[in-house]
């Protein structure tokens, strides 16, 4: 078995997702992507774009080891996923989370539960769960429906609890397949801080998937298309801070993720 040690200090400027010459199709009929080849650095922040179709779900799955790639070369944290075992994968997908569209949770679970389901896979004490799952609904502003069931929510709230089981692990590799669809612009706003507090604090690599032009125009980071089948990259354009930006209300992120930040520590020293 292959054990995968990671942590952003140590992995700096290294590349942890790799493709080269990758192609990946359904039931071995046409392409969905074709001769995919390019490097992602440890703490990048990626839009991912492209027409419904396109293909930007099935790279986060490539990405995640949802799917595999008909050819080609997938490589994560330096590792060939083609040569590793099922149980390597797992170990390996400790280190990354992805939110997808339609939220994922599950039905017979309570928000709490919800959120708290991936640090009871890691066997965190139930005392600093409740810690970390109180803030965390806090910071994405569900702190009042804990004890709510998935389908007393709204899908903009859904979807908040989705990310929020996401971020709660602090992974080192986040994918997000359209986390903002379903929300307003404040609570897209919101996450979008979240998102960027992550990037800049932990070196959290992210590659969000959206259509949304308003967070293309206001947030200046590097983007990948895809188009026909191929992959291509813009460089992050130099704009100001939007006034959406600006306005957010909400509590602040660094605040957040310094105290956060503080209790995993103390969670990784009990374990």
């Amino acid at each position: 078995m292959i054990f995968f040690y990671y942590h952003t200090n140590t992995m700096e400027g290294k590349t942890v997702i790799s493709f080269a010459n990758v192609s990946a199709n359904y039931d071995n009929k046409h392409d969905v992507l074709s001769d995919v080849s390019f490097n992602i650095s440890d703490g990048s922040f990626y839009f991912l774009t492209g027409t419904s179709g396109a293909g930007k779900t099935t790279l986060l799955r490539l990405i995640y080891q949802l799917h595999k790639p008909s050819s080609g070369t997938v490589k994560l944290f330096g590792h060939d996923c083609e040569k590793l075992s099922h149980d390597d994968i797992s170990i390996l997908r400790h280190k990354m989370a992805i939110v997808f569209q339609e939220y994922s949770l599950i039905s017979h679970m309570t928000v709490f539960d919800n959120i708290a389901l991936p640090l009871r896979v890691r066997g965190i004490s139930n005392d600093k769960i409740k810690k970390l799952v109180t803030k965390t609904l806090e910071w994405v502003g569900l702190g009042k429906y804990a004890n709510a069931y998935p389908v007393e929510l709204s899908g903009g709230q859904q979807q908040r609890v989705s990310v929020a089981r996401a971020i709660i692990i602090q992974p080192a590799i986040l994918l997000a397949d359209e986390p903002t669809g379903n929300l307003d612009d404040e609570n897209a706003s919101r996450l979008m801080e979240l998102f960027i507090q992550m990037n800049k604090t932990f070196g959290t690599t992210i590659i969000l998937a959206t259509h949304n032009k308003k967070l293309l125009d206001n947030y200046a980071f590097p983007v990948i298309s895809i188009e026909n089948h191929h992959v291509s990259f813009t460089n992050a354009r130099d704009k100001k801070t939007s006034a959406t930006t600006r306005q957010w209300k909400g509590p602040q992120p660094q605040n957040y993720f310094n105290e956060i930040s503080k209790q995993f520590e103390e969670i990784g020293k009990a374990s």
